[in-house]
């Protein structure tokens, strides 16, 4: 039989009811929660409220219980007997007499994560103050990281995520740090897909331009990709021009290029983490399949796509072969690896830093510009903008204590 079949529902405190509000502070040791409780049962009280926090050795913990009932214990004795308890413990208290629970929070709840290296007051100030300017007020406040950069997250209420976004993606260019703003609720729990760009994202290169160096036409295809990547050029024409300078190249060059690739600091610890949760993880390249399914493999990696250069007898063609892989074609491969996965696009993150991302980045539920051109931090959800692809986690309301578990318990 449920609980509810034979347990009465607790008593929700209306608006008139007398209640306590005990605050309790000092220096952090184990048994002070516990003490605090085991002192307020004596007095048969209910417990509408509790929040605690440690910060550098030091606890401030407070609990909203319903004030003793006429004809038991005296309020003024359970005020005694908490003082008293307290000042046993070393700590201090204080008691505050009110009605009912705390105000119903606002309609139009958020999770505002703020990336700084350093975050400095001045920056906290102005994130805080721009969120009251957009009519939101800040619930709760926790540390998600302390390295490699500082990650906190507000959570916020009373504001449209969609116009809190925008104001606070104002701030944070103006401040020098990076905020991100999602919608607070049960999806961001779900299973979820993340999808990455590859060249400058996953890995520190522009493939296309370590296949160039063999072929004795690195700067000129840096030139044009680089314009590519700012939107100069249109990103189909731009590939087919690079890639014929690579038409006579040997076939073995392929292995020398994945030798060559260097992944993103934080790259592994990203995927592994995301892995250990539970994500499923992909890429989407405007590069090459020689490379990618050598990075699907490397890295554990559920989906994968690219364009493909053509070998014939051995040798590179300099062209590519079946449909290219662009701006356009970025965005439907994540539609499709979210349906593979069963996964809503709601659901889904990407990440990118050029141009050709765009219409992916808009496309997801959370679009991350990573250490983008101006162009795609602009047009992005969220800009990340320290050299670190696993500080993409605390995004997702992660911790640093969780990668580290997950990194320590890694296959």
């Amino acid at each position: 039989m449920s609980a509810s079949q034979n347990t009465p529902a607790a008593a929700v405190p209306g608006d008139d009811t007398p209640t306590l509000l005990v605050k309790i502070f000092g220096k952090d040791r184990p048994g002070i929660t516990a003490g605090l409780f085991d002192t307020l049962a004596a007095f048969a009280v209910d417990v509408v409220d509790i929040e605690q926090v440690v910060t550098r050795g030091r606890i401030v913990l407070c609990a909203l219980v319903t004030a003793p009932a006429p004809g038991g214990a005296a309020e003024g004795e359970l005020r005694t007997t908490i003082h008293g308890w307290a000042e046993s413990m070393k700590l201090q208290a204080e008691i505050i007499s009110g009605r009912g629970d705390n105000r119903p929070r606002g309609t139009g709840r958020s999770h505002v994560t703020v990336l700084g290296r350093p975050l400095t007051a001045e920056s906290t100030a102005a994130i805080a103050a721009r969120i009251t300017g957009a009519g939101g007020n800040i619930d709760r406040i926790f540390r998600l990281a302390k390295y490699p950069v500082t990650a906190v997250e507000f959570d916020v209420s009373g504001a449209a995520t969609g116009p809190l976004r925008t104001a606070l993606a104002t701030e944070a260019a103006a401040r020098g740090v990076d905020v991100a703003v999602v919608s607070s609720g049960l999806q961001r729990r779900a299973q979820r897909l993340v999808v990455m760009d590859v060249d400058s994202t996953l890995i520190q290169d522009e493939v296309i331009e370590l296949f160039a160096e063999h072929a004795g036409a690195g700067a000129e295809v840096a030139e044009v990709t680089a314009a590519a990547m700012r939107g100069e050029l249109d990103f189909e024409q731009s590939l087919h021009a690079r890639v014929k300078l690579l038409a006579g190249l040997d076939a073995s060059v392929v292995d020398k290029v994945r030798a060559e690739v260097r992944l993103t600091p934080g790259a592994r610890t990203l995927i592994r983490t995301l892995k250990k949760l539970g994500y499923q993880v992909g890429v989407v390249s405007g590069g090459f399949t020689q490379v990618t399914d050598d990075l699907k493999e490397r890295l554990g990696l559920d989906f994968a796509s690219a364009n493909t250069l053509e070998v014939v007898d051995g040798k590179l063609t300099g062209r590519v072969i079946g449909e290219v892989v662009d701006r356009a074609g970025k965005a439907r491969l994540l539609r499709r690896f979210a349906a593979e996965a069963g996964v809503p696009l709601a659901q889904t993150v990407a990440i990118g830093d050029g141009a050709n991302d765009l219409d992916m980045l808009n496309a997801a539920g959370l679009g991350v510009a990573f250490n983008a051109k101006p162009v795609v931090r602009e047009a992005a959800h969220t800009a990340v903008n320290v050299p670190f692809l696993d500080t993409v986690l605390y995004l997702l309301g992660i911790t640093r204590e969780e990668v580290e578990a997950a990194e320590t318990h890694a296959d």
